[in-house]
């Protein structure tokens, strides 16, 4: 088996840790406001901490790849990047959007190699994970379809097919 190792090392636990609590207050405070409550977004925004959640706590899981935890850390690291697509130090907590939509293509991808239950175990939500998957499916066409780099990113989609 091919070792495969990550360019920049993980967040400790503790940083994780923080990093959920930090962006669950940050957008619990955001959909309070009057911005926040009638955001189009707010029905999401707060599945990104519990899926930052899901993906730290299945990086160790021992049932999981080697593959497929360079994929999770890789979802991980652009949790934390502080510029990605659409940048929530640029425009505030509707910037986990993104973050959101690549973290439920890392998920999709782990159910189609291992079963949903093991992915549950992890979960923390307060919805079920697959009803979770499927909302932000449906708002992912939306927000890519407004994207200039859907293109780019149907390409990468269908190329890892």
């Amino acid at each position: 088996m091919t070792k495969i190792e990550l360019t920049e090392k993980l967040p400790s636990i503790q940083k994780q840790q923080d990093f959920y609590v930090k962006i669950r207050n940050k957008i619990t405070s955001y959909l309070n406001t009057r911005a926040g409550s009638v955001s189009k977004f707010a029905p999401y925004l707060l599945f990104a901490p519990d899926l930052f959640h899901l993906l730290t706590r299945t990086l160790l899981d021992n049932r999981i790849d080697g593959k497929s935890k360079v994929l999770i850390g890789s979802g991980i690291l652009y949790f934390i990047a502080p510029f990605d697509f659409i940048s929530e130090g640029l425009i505030g907590p509707g910037g986990f959007m993104d973050d959101i939509i690549v973290t439920t293509f890392i998920v999709n991808m782990l159910l189609n190699k291992y079963s949903a239950t093991i992915l549950e175990e992890h979960w923390v939500g307060d919805q079920k994970l697959l009803d979770v998957l499927r909302k932000t499916l449906k708002i992912s066409d939306r927000i890519l379809s407004k994207l200039p780099s859907k293109s780019l990113l149907g390409r990468f989609m269908k190329n890892s097919k």
